[in-house]
């Protein structure tokens, strides 16, 4: 099941769903083992696609981009970004909380640069393609916004 946000720590969960769902073939049994090199490759460009955006986007803000890849720093660069308080990476870590948590920040990097909500909505439902928009796209970083 995916995640309402698909954050950069659950990248890699989201590259093996997509692969086991091409994977499977309905005139066979499915073993856990098997792959499909195509599911594979997809899931792998979408992983890399999400952190070249994220990458991009951090860049936008003043952080290193560096940080869209290592696990648990990439969310606190998030945090700070959407101007959030750091005590909600333990929010960010507890299963069900996690998915209310994640709607809040990305409408909150929505309005970070400049976007509005029905653009929070795609970056809610459809991470790996509005996330590569914010990084490449024309969108600049203006700052956390007060609601």
């Amino acid at each position: 099941m995916k995640q309402f946000l698909s954050l950069p720590l659950t990248l890699l969960g989201l590259a093996f769903s997509t692969t086991s769902a091409f994977a499977q073939d309905s005139s066979t049994e499915i073993h856990s083992a098997e792959v499909s090199p195509v599911g594979l490759v997809i899931g792998l460009v979408i992983v890399i696609l999400m952190f070249a955006g994220l990458w991009k986007m951090f860049s936008k803000a003043g952080e290193p981009g560096w940080a869209a890849i290592v696990p648990i720093y990439n969310l606190i660069v998030m945090l700070k970004i959407a101007g959030k308080p750091l005590w909600w990476i333990i929010l960010l870590i507890i299963p069900i909380v996690s998915l209310v948590v994640g709607i809040m920040v990305a409408v909150s990097l929505a309005r970070a640069f400049g976007k509005g909500g029905g653009f929070a909505v795609g970056m809610i439902f459809l991470p790996f393609i509005f996330y590569p928009i914010l990084g490449f796209g024309s969108a600049t970083y203006v700052g956390p916004k007060t609601v």
